[in-house]
């Protein structure tokens, strides 16, 4: 059977902001202390820190673990094609060219694993069937799982599937610069996670700028200067991405992408997208600020670091990268859209996902609250109780590392 044992790299990481319960003070560049505690029911401190994009852990009523069958319909709806991509577009001659090595995947972005435990099914059985048409010799395979240094790793290791076929390790740290060293991946994986930008662009908080994002949390609905500081964070970060995996990557190395995206950039009230349930959120901030249960400048100064491009934008970076060959790119119909059938479902998907963030701007103290507000808005709206009304797209991209 395959050994499992965990692993875990140190970076300079982009400053997000988390709240945190000190014994100690942060030194001048930031770093954790060893006996610095996390506790984000006690009193705190907001202090910058890093990697606070992780999903809610655990395996309770609003974990992630239990919440997130919308994007493990992503997942089902990819398998056939990423099999076939696997079987007709994969050189696998490297790997006994000079000496027997593993045939190494990564999940950038694995969350808690529930999701990704199936993927990498998906892809390590599909590999061996594209060994075994073209060589006598099946390799040992190792899975790189990759999230943020406060996603819940422990979960994962836990719930890993005992009769797996691959080595287990987990690599901590934001996907958008280097992990692992150069020409070390065979195989790149990043399902329902590249719509996170690395950071809020500075000018939607600061009170002086055009882009100043005031009442808002998202650009959905704001003004052109917000949408372009989005826009243009989404593209730097993208192509930072795509640069990092370009040196992790062997030569002719594939990348599976399966992107969060809208089908367009214009607002509907005939349909809805996440960015509209974003903006619902908001809403609810707002009359909470009015009612006095949260600060209005707590408002104003918090925005979802998430974008959802449209399939042109996202294939005009690509091109850009002179790294990588598109060997594949089409819209999904995700299943899992129809599992979220209730205003509850639909509630408890987003705290899943956002609450950290959440938590830590505004406190845990009115998270029951806030999320109580958002079911019953959504109960009270046909359009969104309707799950053919979610126009939400999945753009799956299949990516081919150019030779050097």
């Amino acid at each position: 059977m395959a050994q499992m044992y965990g692993m875990v790299n140190c970076f300079r990481y982009p400053l997000t902001s988390i709240r945190m319960t000190l014994s100690s003070p942060l030194d001048p560049k930031h770093r954790i202390h060893r006996h610095a505690n996390l506790n984000f029911d006690e009193k705190t401190t907001e202090m910058p820190l890093l990697g606070l994009y992780a999903m809610n852990g655990g395996e309770g009523p609003n974990s992630y673990a239990q919440n997130s069958s919308y994007q493990r319909g992503v997942v089902d709806a990819a398998k056939p094609i990423i099999e076939e991509e696997i079987a007709t577009k994969l050189d696998v001659g490297h790997v006994f060219s000079t000496h027997v090595k593993p045939f190494r995947i990564a999940d950038f972005g694995c969350s808690t694993g529930h999701n990704s435990f199936p993927a990498m099914q998906i892809i390590t059985e599909s590999v061996q069937k594209k060994f075994r048409s073209e060589t006598s010799q099946i390799p040992d395979f190792q899975v790189l799982f990759n999230d943020q240094v406060f996603n819940d790793f422990n979960t994962l290791f836990r719930s890993i599937p005992p009769l797996k076929n691959y080595h287990a390790a987990a690599v901590a740290g934001p996907f958008h610069g280097r992990l692992l060293p150069k020409a070390s991946l065979d195989f790149a994986y990043c399902s329902c996670a590249l719509n996170w930008i690395s950071e809020v662009p500075k000018a939607v908080s600061d009170d002086t700028s055009p882009a100043w994002n005031k009442g808002r949390v998202h650009y959905t609905g704001a003004v052109q200067e917000v949408f372009e500081a989005y826009s243009n964070r989404y593209a730097n970060d993208i192509g930072s991405f795509l640069e990092a995996r370009a040196e992790e990557l062997v030569s002719g190395g594939l990348m599976a992408l399966l992107v969060p995206a809208a089908p367009c950039f214009e607002h509907s009230e005939t349909f809805y997208t996440t960015q509209s349930e974003l903006e619902l959120i908001g809403s609810c901030l707002v009359d909470m600020a009015k009612k006095g249960i949260i600060e209005e400048e707590k408002v104003d100064t918090f925005n979802f670091p998430l974008y959802f491009t449209i399939p042109q934008e996202l294939k005009a970076i690509i091109e850009r990268s002179n790294s990588f060959s598109i060997e594949r790119m089409e819209i999904l119909n995700n299943p899992g859209k129809r599992t979220l059938r209730s205003a509850d479902a639909r509630a408890t998907y987003l705290r899943a996902t956002c609450e950290g963030l959440l938590k830590n701007h505004f406190g845990s103290e009115v998270m029951d609250e806030l999320f109580d507000r958002y079911t019953k808005k959504i109960a009270a709206s046909p359009l969104f109780l309707d799950p053919d009304n979610e126009k939400s797209i999945i753009i799956l991209v299949i990516l081919k590392r150019k030779a050097e």
